[in-house]
């Protein structure tokens, strides 16, 4: 066994890594970019190097400086997690030819099946189930326009070289095509160097399907089952889950099957994950294989019981795989929700800043439910705009989904994140759809149920009753604290706690009345007659109320903000004011305040790079149009104009760093 690895990775994943290294009693050496100097990974391992300034093309996919620092460390094997060189095959052979052990496939296998087209070469020889399409590169927008019209729109052009939704694009008509060649071109060379597209048809309603294979260098191979991956955005998974709810045992084994055919034809010799498009009618297409360690690789890890980032070590150090094929007999039911710093009420755009607080939930087992948290970053940390926007994943294991999901939105609900914008409250309202929860899914579902940005809904019923509850609670513990403070003066008409008052959420208005109770606080909604009783050890100063709401466990994030309560909990958000009946009264005194008018300037959402932009000062523009394209967190954004107008000034050009709301151009 090895007794030193590097991991040429960063955030989560390095994290990961590292712990199970640790487990194992191989020391560990980070790498690390100028920008990631205090990371969490940095910590973490026995040894740490710089290896570049930020951008990834000088520092983490950078093979020279990655091969001085195992030199440099004496590392005797390499872990590239995912995305950077994880799937250059050039890396693998550079480390080999150094007397470096790779702890991934062997070179051939990585050229072969990371480049898509080849992949979809074999899989077709192989008799593996292909999706129509075009089997070689398109080299011009004139060629793929014709096999778009002979494959039939819509299509779905993809990067030959690379994976993670960058560089791809769904084709719904003609008019869309030049467009959407150039952009998935252009953010294939960016992401991966290297700009080849292929083209194949897009089925409507499908399902996301992967199979999860591994072997040895010894011709062993095996499966540990699936994962299901359709809740995505932009082509990018959000949230996973093991075992499928769709997938029953014929296909599960006629999928493995073919995964395995898949991995024999390539010699595989680690740990690999071949991915099936599969429609509404049950029948599957191969996608592509993806030769490295995979964003949701626990949720197998959990039903299985095996740590797969263990056994990619002990494959790579030459051992035998421990177990085979009658050995995986997956048990419960696993989700993983990633964590993104982006912001939903901006179309989801990436975030970036500082954490400011960040304060994941406690794992652990309880009640046969199982949470674990693989993050990389901490509080105070910098979210940087040159690396992914995945700061953390939350996994829950329950004996079936449905306690799965409940924990799952439990976790989230107790999960902290202030100072850049995230994805938590999203992810729970997805969780508490009615359609995710029956497992009515496909990778069309999340643009078709949030076509563009998604704002929390505010409460209503027996849920807004639920926040109110817990809103009482916090004044009454509150009022009692200011009544406790020495020196006030003697208040002889002081009202009661139990005094009438009025609860605010927005324009919605409930009158209640409340008291402290023997078995906790007591809180009655007089409209309805409805009784709530709320028991919780909460005290000023902590971000989660805790305890339970008529005997039902209840996380509610809460912030006092002046005489208000911004409370968040199951995807909503609400803010709730607690007020005496003469304060509402007043409130009708209160000046409204007024929207100002639109702005005529284009402002960056995020912090980004300029990668383009498209218009020139005095040009005419239609709504729609392109103006400018943008770069954070590796993935292209095309910025349009909102309406019809002139290009007045430009105060920007290629490759300049913006700001937030920076002022890219002026509009009349």
């Amino acid at each position: 066994m090895f007794k030193k690895i590097l991991i040429a990775n960063r955030g989560e994943i390095a994290c990961r890594i590292i712990r199970t290294a640790r487990r194992m009693g191989i020391g560990t050496v980070a790498v690390f970019s100028d920008a990631d100097r205090e990371a969490l990974h940095v910590e973490m391992a026995d040894e740490a190097i710089r290896i570049g300034p930020p951008p990834a093309a000088q520092s983490y996919a950078a093979i020279g400086p990655l091969l001085d620092a195992c030199k440099v460390t004496g590392t005797e094997a390499v872990h590239p997690g995912y995305g950077f060189l994880s799937e250059q095959a050039a890396f693998a052979q550079a480390l080999i030819e150094n007397g470096i052990a790779f702890i991934g496939p062997h070179p051939a296998a990585i050229e072969w099946m990371g480049d898509k087209i080849a992949a979809k070469k074999l899989a077709h020889s192989l008799g593996v189930a292909s999706l129509p399409g075009f089997l070689d590169a398109i080299e011009s927008l004139e060629e793929a326009q014709t096999v778009a019209q002979a494959v039939g729109y819509p299509v779905m052009i993809k990067a030959s070289a690379g994976g993670g939704g960058r560089g791809l694009r769904i084709v719904e008509k003609p008019e869309d095509m030049p467009e959407s060649f150039s952009g998935a071109s252009s953010e294939a060379s960016t992401a991966f160097g290297n700009g080849h597209v292929f083209l194949e048809k897009f089925i409507k309603n499908a399902r996301h399907i992967e199979i999860q294979i591994l072997g040895d260098k010894y011709g062993n191979l095996i499966h540990l089952g699936e994962r299901e991956c359709s809740i995505q955005r932009r082509h990018q998974k959000i949230i996973e889950e093991a075992p499928s709810s769709f997938v029953d045992a014929g296909i599960w084994r006629s999928m493995g099957e073919q995964a395995i055919a898949l991995g024999r034809a390539a010699k595989y010799d680690s740990v690999g994950t071949v991915e099936f498009l599969m429609a509404p009618d049950g029948r599957f297409y191969f996608l592509e294989m993806n030769t490295r360690l995979q964003v949701e690789h626990p949720v197998t890890e959990f039903v299985t019981g095996i740590d797969i980032v263990e056994e990619m070590i002990r494959v790579a150090a030459g051992e035998t795989l421990s177990i085979v094929q009658d050995d995986v007999h997956p048990e419960g039911f696993a989700l993983e929700c990633r964590i993104l710093a982006e912001d939903p009420a901006r179309n989801f755009l990436p975030s970036s800043g500082r954490l400011n607080l960040f304060r994941p939930p406690a794992e652990g087992r309880e009640d046969d439910r199982t949470v674990r948290i693989d993050c990389g970053a901490r509080e105070g940390d910098e979210i940087s705009l040159h690396y992914d926007s995945l700061i953390a994943k939350v996994i829950t294991h329950a004996p079936d989904r449905g306690q799965a999901i409940a924990a799952q939105r439990h976790a989230l609900d107790r999960f902290v994140i202030e100072g850049v914008a995230h994805n938590l409250s999203f992810l729970d309202a997805v969780l508490g759809e009615e359609a995710f929860r029956a497992g009515k899914i496909s990778t069309d579902w999340i643009a078709e149920k949030f076509p563009r940005s998604f704002a929390p809904p505010a409460p209503q019923g027996e849920a807004a009753e639920q926040l109110i509850a817990v809103a009482a609670f916090a004044d009454h513990v509150l009022e009692e604290r200011r009544r406790q403070i020495s020196g006030r003066m003697v208040d002889a008409d002081r009202r009661p706690l139990a005094f009438e008052r009025m609860a605010c959420i927005d324009e919605d208005r409930h009158e209640i009345e409340f008291e402290a109770t023997q078995i906790g606080f007591a809180i009655r909604f007089l409209a309805s007659g409805r009784n709530l009783i709320c028991v919780s050890d909460w005290t000023p100063g902590k971000k989660v109320w805790q305890g339970r709401v008529d005997g039902v466990e209840r996380a509610v994030k809460i912030t006092p903000v002046l005489n208000d309560y911004l409370l968040s909990h199951g995807g909503f958000e609400a803010k709730v004011s607690i007020l005496t009946r003469r304060e509402v009264d007043l409130l009708v005194f209160l000046p409204k305040r007024k929207n100002g008018g639109g702005s005529s300037m284009l402002r960056c959402p995020m912090p980004a790079l300029v990668k383009a932009v498209l218009v020139a000062e005095g040009q005419a523009v239609r709504a729609g149009e392109p103006l400018c394209i943008i770069e954070a967190m590796k993935m292209e954004t095309a910025l349009r104009a909102e309406a019809d107008g002139t290009i007045a000034k430009i105060h920007v050009q290629s490759g300049d760093i913006l700001a937030v709301d920076a002022v890219i151009l002026d509009l009349v």
